[in-house]
């Protein structure tokens, strides 16, 4: 685990293959034994990408789908206490991130969007939900440029000038 008074450094590369290795090793332990844990399931980083420098993506396992964010090259994170939360906000809305660390890749920010994932889904209607949600993560709001700014019912009616 990182020590509190280390900063930790960003990831000059795209962090999926090293995501993969170290939940894979967490995976192949006794959280097979687990009665929530999904045999069916694959683990995957799936769609990370840079967005603010930060890289963002979602992380798939037998027991967890879940949103992360790890540093970006040339960041330097302080080190944070593990368990707290911290909010993000996102073009897809704020979210509520726990700091996380893990051997081999250290402190990152996690956002459970199921634990466990839904029960009997399969590895491909999983792995097709990971990647939507990875794109909408960062996807911009679209708004219609015609709608009223005051969406209220008089304000339909009110005379512009």
């Amino acid at each position: 685990m990182s020590e509190m008074t280390q900063a930790i450094s960003g990831f000059a590369e795209n962090p999926s293959a090293l995501l993969e290795a170290a939940f894979a090793q967490v995976a192949a332990g006794e959280m097979q034994a687990l009665p929530f844990y999904q045999h069916q399931l694959p683990v995957r980083a799936v769609g990370f990408t840079r967005h603010e420098e930060q890289w963002v993506g979602v992380m798939l396992t037998p027991w967890l789908l879940s949103l992360m964010i790890l540093p970006g090259p040339e960041q330097e994170w302080p080190a944070r206490r593990l368990g707290e939360r911290i909010g993000v906000a996102l073009p897809c809305g704020n979210a509520t991130f726990v700091v996380s660390d893990m051997e081999g890749v250290g402190q990152y920010l996690s956002c459970s969007l199921q634990s466990p994932p839904t029960p009997g889904i399969s590895s491909e209607q999983a792995l097709k939900l990971a990647r939507d949600l990875s794109l909408m993560i960062t996807a911009l709001p679209v708004t219609d440029p015609d709608a009223p700014q005051n969406p209220a019912r008089r304000a339909l009616f009110e005379r512009r000038v």
